[in-house]
């Protein structure tokens, strides 16, 4: 059961660092939101007027930018969230899940998830979560 309790604890530790690392590369499309606001808002940057990229142009960019930065940062708060639940042992569900969302993210997010999945598919730590254990 120790040895389970701390894997459950390293395992928390690093939902917690590979949600900052998505968090930090959610915010790479920052470049494209900034550089299609400039398409919006002053055109003329881009050349003559006969150059200027056309606002339609920017404003899709503003708007498929900003859904992948806040999908981006709600994802990093689901991961960081099941770290959370890991730690206090609530919700086996969500964190299963998120475990499997996780191995999607190459290749931390593929270590994580995998090791996570490992560890929650034990019988001694479906307890700890107050589950029954699982048959086989």
């Amino acid at each position: 059961m120790n040895q389970d309790a701390d894997q459950l604890r390293l395992l928390s530790i690093f939902h917690y660092v590979v949600g900052g690392l998505l968090a930090f590369c959610a915010c790479i499309p920052l470049v494209h939101l900034a550089l299609g606001l400039m398409m919006v808002l002053c055109p003329q940057f881009f050349g003559p007027a006969k150059d200027e990229p056309p606002a339609f142009l920017g404003w899709l960019m503003v708007i498929f930018a900003g859904l992948f930065i806040l999908a981006g940062w709600i994802l990093a708060a689901l991961v960081v969230w099941a770290g959370r639940c890991l730690q206090r042992r609530h919700h086996y569900a969500f964190c299963f899940v998120m475990a499997c969302v996780a191995c999607v993210f190459m290749p931390f997010g593929t270590v994580l998830g995998v090791f996570t999945i490992i560890v929650l598919h034990r019988p001694s730590v479906r307890m700890l979560f107050g589950l029954p254990a699982a048959s086989a």
